[in-house]
């Protein structure tokens, strides 16, 4: 027994990794080794039977998040954008645009993956989206198997990093930062990232042409005025919807909830428009994007019920003793946190290492003076891992569900491993050029304790106030009856204190 009270912290931990290595659902392993582990604890005597009755307001301050009502706005936005037939029409234009090109229907599809991402968020409506309709054709024109699913799943996972992302909403939530903020910050690193995608797509096209070739003539149908006209007409209203949403988030016009409001009737406006609104597609969305918040609150509370036992028994500063204590200062946390990142994302994915990883995490890098929303959108390109490399690369699974018989499995896996790569040199960028994220975000001044100095100002005192002071005795009160007059006379003090607490008192009489 005095083990176990001695190692409540670190057994905690473990008992939830071997929950989750098999199998169990996160939501309740969280909750499970929470309740269990708070009653051992009750009963070791190391926490008081009281710490449960702060569970009611721990669960309803996840239920009255307003930053969490993001989550199903942006989610049945993507949907609705998804089904409504957008990501069809964008990949057939932009694929026409770049046919004459060499690897050019992939770049088209790097390029829609990006816009999908903007205007989605959602990296299973992206991936699917693609795979159904852009793999067929990159394979009847002859492109190489391993290429054109890694740049399917690459691009879709774009979703994962750049803004309305999910997971940009709950870490900001879980870091205690602006969603606006986290937003803005993951901007640049996510169209840089993009760049690398396109750049590693046009060096395959080059010392390997017939891995990417282009489209031939008679494939190319939209030509000169039609195919110019079909653009604008094509990329025009999700442009105009991602300024709708991102534009008035970064201005400041709008909260991320009320974006994802905007978006959400943006979404639908579209769908009217181009006459694919009916019931059935509006009863799909509205259902998943049920289940999908549903899960994530499940999750959130089974966290809180978590934090609420690991805290009771001091886990954080277990974990906070752990990882100061690492070589390297920042530099080493931050090689230490992305390798253990890198590996959990073999076996989590982005929701379950938010919500259990990320809020262990944040307070020692705050300690180590990390700008957390930098750390944010850090843990963030290096999470989208976690939907590329295998056993549970969710990106993988979900082109697997819609590419032909043809394509093995293992060609998917070998067409991840370079943009899993890729992703890695991501962060190492991030935390080579922090500037790339922390650009336009507000900055607070620096402030020197050791400087600070108090003035107080000159106060006019009535001339009727009980108590003056003159040359250190009170005018206006009387003694008690009993007391000498000296009973009101202040005790011993500097003249150069007394003249200044007169002088604060009574104003400056001259």
């Amino acid at each position: 027994m005095e083990f176990i009270a001695a190692n409540m912290a670190p057994l905690m931990f473990g008992a939830l990794v071997i929950f989750l290595l098999f199998g169990y659902p996160v939501a309740f392993a969280l909750a499970a080794n929470g309740v269990v582990f708070g009653l051992i604890g009750i009963e070791l005597g190391l926490l008081t039977p009281a710490l449960f009755q702060a569970l009611p307001d721990r669960i309803f301050g996840v239920m009255s998040n307003d930053t969490l009502l993001a989550i199903p706005f942006f989610t049945f936005m993507g949907l609705i954008l998804e089904r409504s037939g957008m990501a069809e029409d964008l990949l057939d234009t932009i694929g026409q645009l770049f046919g004459p090109v060499r690897g050019g229907l992939a770049f088209a599809v790097i390029f829609v993956g990006a816009i999908l991402a903007a205007t989605t968020g959602v990296v299973a409506a992206s991936v699917i989206s693609m795979g159904l309709i852009s793999l067929p054709i990159m394979m009847r024109y002859g492109y190489d198997q391993r290429l054109a699913t890694g740049v399917i799943a690459a691009s879709g996972t774009l979703a994962q990093i750049i803004p309305p992302s999910l997971v940009l909403i709950i870490m900001a939530d879980q870091l205690g930062r602006s969603v606006g903020d986290m937003y803005q910050g993951a901007l640049i690193p996510g169209l840089v990232l993009t760049g690398l995608y396109v750049a590693y797509v046009a060096l395959v096209a080059i010392v390997k042409p017939d891995f990417a070739p282009a489209l031939p003539p008679e494939a190319r149908k939209l030509r000169g005025a039609k195919l110019f006209a079909r653009v604008l007409t094509t990329l025009v209203p999700p442009l105009m919807l991602i300024f709708l949403v991102l534009g008035t988030i970064f201005i400041g016009i709008a909260t991320p909830t009320e974006g994802g409001a905007m978006g959400a009737f943006g979404a639908l406006a579209m769908a009217v428009l181009r006459g694919r609104l009916n019931v059935t597609l509006l009863k799909q969305a509205m259902e998943t994007t049920a289940k999908l918040t549903t899960f994530v609150v499940f999750i959130l509370v089974g966290a809180r019920v978590f934090s609420l036992t690991f805290y009771g028994v001091e886990g954080h500063l277990w974990v906070e003793h752990l990882l100061t204590q690492l070589p390297g200062g920042q530099l080493g946390f931050l090689i230490v946190v992305n390798l253990l990142i890198f590996l959990l994302a073999f076996f989590l994915d982005f929701f379950e290492l938010s919500f259990i990883v990320v809020p262990l995490l944040a307070p020692v890098a705050e300690k180590l003076g990390i700008d957390l929303i930098w750390f944010g959108v850090l843990l963030g390109v290096n999470m989208q891992t976690s939907f590329m490399h295998p056993p549970f690369g969710f990106a993988l699974f979900y082109l697997r569900s819609v590419a032909p018989p043809s394509i093995k499995t293992t060609q998917i896996y070998w067409g991840a491993v370079p943009f899993v790569i890729i992703q890695i040199i991501m962060v190492a960028i991030i935390i080579a050029f922090p500037q790339l994220v922390t650009m336009g975000l507000d900055t607070q001044a620096a402030v020197d304790t050791d400087k600070v100095e108090i003035v107080v100002p000159d106060s006019e005192v009535p001339e009727d106030s009980p108590v003056q002071f003159d040359d250190g005795k009170a005018s206006d009160a009387k003694p008690a009856e009993g007391d000498s007059q000296d009973a009101l006379v202040p005790p011993p003090a500097d003249d150069e204190a007394a003249k200044a607490l007169e002088k604060a008192l009574q104003g400056d009489k001259k």
